[in-house]
């Protein structure tokens, strides 16, 4: 037994550098400098998610030719007509599927009392339909032409610019399509990433080749667990066990850094990359900032930062930044790689214990120790390095200065959400937390709370709210045995659902993230306008409704909503149009 666990940490002991993805054009080269520096399209992602019309080989022949006719003085014109010659558009990697086990009636709508918000979740039930994927065989067959990586089962994308599978992504949506009591769809999606983990080592970040030197917070075991949950196949853990726990020891051979605190050290995890040269999707934001930078080290280091961003999931905040010993600067100040998130240490945290609990069930008594200990010297470090009584919270850990960062992040509850912290006193934590959250003002906003108060135009900073960080505090304050923690997760529930049915009542859409200033309307900053859809946004507002539908109400009439602001209402109303076309012409 102890001969397998070392084989599988050998395995992984390869970083995801290993996988780099070396494929010209998609990846590097150039080809791909020409075309993403040009800016033919608005959106660098645009570029790397088309399919070739011949083999790299022939392609990168004809770009050679093309650069000798030109003398290598490309004009935009004439560059832009050699990818309409060489290259489809986008989209052309999949074919029409409907989920067959999608059905008009499940449980959850009995559960919802109020017809308004029965409807509601319906018009959310039926948006499954229209964010599934199947693949074409001919990824599988002619993978060269494209940038997708080809999984053999269907998958749910977020949607807008999203167009193929996101990991962390996934989780909510798995959690809404659970609810839409679509068990066959879930256990395709888990068993494609099952499947890329045997293929790379690791879960990619999302389904392009471009993704496969990073991942993202990693969620598949839990995705497995609540299927389990649901359904009872603990059949499906056994067959794939050996794989989740590749992916485990992934993260624990990748991506962990020693902490000398209070004359101990501790193991504790971090985001990270290893790859070389500018995010491909994002290639000509990345080539453009490290251009004013000197040495090629440098530039190197400022691309692994942007990636590692990526790989948190939260690209880009505030969080990420080092000024000064601070949460202030820019995006060059950007230092993921030197700071020790709650969040990710409590995912692992619940991995590991969810991994002990399934080989406990399948009679794998020294397994299931190991992973226990594994979760138990986790939670002792996060409750020596990262929890703070003088607070009340965990917070974030400053690698380069040694020091707390003592700002406020939806995140720094993470704990809550996935069990992490100690269980022997939960009304004094709930006091401690609530505390915290009041000192902190974060209910001063009718949309929600936002991800930070740090007003830094990125897209996980102020005014921006983002499904997943609310769900984290909604579901990790039930989880305290604290009837004024539920108290508070049930008020904070009702004011999320209501903001998700607001913005969906005024423009029809489901967003990738709200205002937390105006109830209902969408968040914005970042690289991207924002997407609708929208996946995760449509999962959480489900499980929401199947927690809290028996209590729910309309929202009062009075609840502040984009009809204060005719202006904003009519703006998102215009950008809905636009992102849905063009959402529909890219499928």
């Amino acid at each position: 037994m102890l001969f397998a666990l070392i084989i599988l940490l050998l395995m992984a002991s390869q970083d995801a550098s290993s996988h780099e993805c070396r494929k010209e054009i998609f990846c590097l080269g150039n080809l791909l400098h020409e075309v993403q520096m040009a800016a033919i399209y608005p959106d660098s992602k645009t570029f790397v998610d088309m399919k070739l019309k011949y083999p790299p080989h022939v392609t990168l022949k004809h770009f050679d030719d093309f650069l000798n006719q030109t003398k290598k003085t490309i004009s935009r014109s004439k560059l832009e007509k050699f990818v309409s010659e060489h290259f489809e558009d986008v989209g052309s990697e999949f074919e029409t599927w409907y989920p067959p086990d999608w059905h008009g009636n499940p449980a959850i709508f009995n559960k919802i009392i109020d017809p308004k918000m029965k409807l509601f979740a319906k018009r959310l039930h039926s948006m499954w339909k229209y964010l599934g994927r199947k693949i074409k065989e001919d990824v599988h067959v002619n993978p060269d032409l494209y940038s997708m990586v080809y999984v053999p089962n269907a998958v749910i994308v977020p949607g807008g610019r999203f167009r193929e599978f996101y990991y962390w992504d996934s989780y909510w949506i798995i959690r809404g399509l659970l609810n839409s009591e679509m068990f066959n769809t879930v256990k395709g999606m888990l068993a494609n990433f099952l499947y890329m983990v045997e293929q790379y080592g690791l879960v990619p970040n999302g389904g392009r080749v471009y993704y496969t030197g990073r991942s993202q917070p990693p969620m598949l075991i839990p995705m497995i667990y609540d299927y389990v949950q649901a359904t009872g196949d603990l059949d499906f853990v056994g067959e794939h066990l050996s794989t989740m726990e590749e992916e485990y020891a992934f993260w624990l051979t990748n991506r962990t850094v020693k902490i000398k605190k209070d004359r101990a050290t501790y193991s504790l995890f971090r985001f990270n990359d290893e790859t070389k040269g500018p995010r491909p999707e994002s290639y000509r934001e990345d080539h453009n900032a490290a251009h004013l930078m000197g040495r090629q080290e440098e530039k190197e280091a400022y691309y692994a930062e942007m990636k590692a961003a990526a790989e948190s999931g939260r690209d880009f905040s505030s969080r990420w930044f080092i000024f000064n010993a601070s949460n202030q600067g820019d995006l060059f100040d950007t230092k993921v790689r030197y700071i020790v998130p709650v969040d990710l240490n409590a995912l692992m945290h619940m991995n590991a214990r969810m991994i002990s609990g399934f080989c406990s069930d399948l009679g794998y008594k020294n397994k299931a120790a190991y992973y226990k200990r594994k979760a138990r010297d986790l939670l002792n470090a996060i409750q020596k390095v990262l929890w703070h009584e003088d607070l009340g919270i965990w917070l974030d850990w400053d690698l380069l200065n040694g020091k707390r960062r003592n700002y406020f992040y939806p995140s720094n509850l993470a704990p809550l959400w996935t069990g992490s912290f100690p269980h022997n006193d939960d009304e004094k934590l709930a006091t401690q937390v609530l505390q915290y959250l009041e000192a902190n003002k974060v209910d001063a906003y009718p949309g929600g709370i936002p991800s930070s108060f740090e007003v830094s135009g990125e897209q996980w900073d102020f005014p921006n709210i983002w499904p997943p960080l609310q769900d984290m505090i909604i579901t990790g304050l039930n989880n305290l045995e604290s009837g004024k923690a539920r108290e508070y997760a049930r008020n904070h529930a009702f004011r999320w659902v209501y903001t998700m049915y607001r913005g969906y009542m005024d423009t029809r859409a489901m967003y990738e993230k709200y205002d937390a200033t105006v109830s209902g309307a969408p968040g914005g900053g970042g690289e991207y306008t924002n997407q609708i859809g929208f996946g995760w946004t449509n999962g959480i507002a489900l499980d929401m409704l199947n927690k809290y539908g028996d209590q729910l109400l309309p929202p009062p009439e009075n609840f502040p909503s984009m009809k204060e602001r005719p202006f904003l209402s009519l703006r998102c109303k215009f950008i809905t149009i636009i992102v849905t076309l063009i959402t529909f012409l890219n499928c």
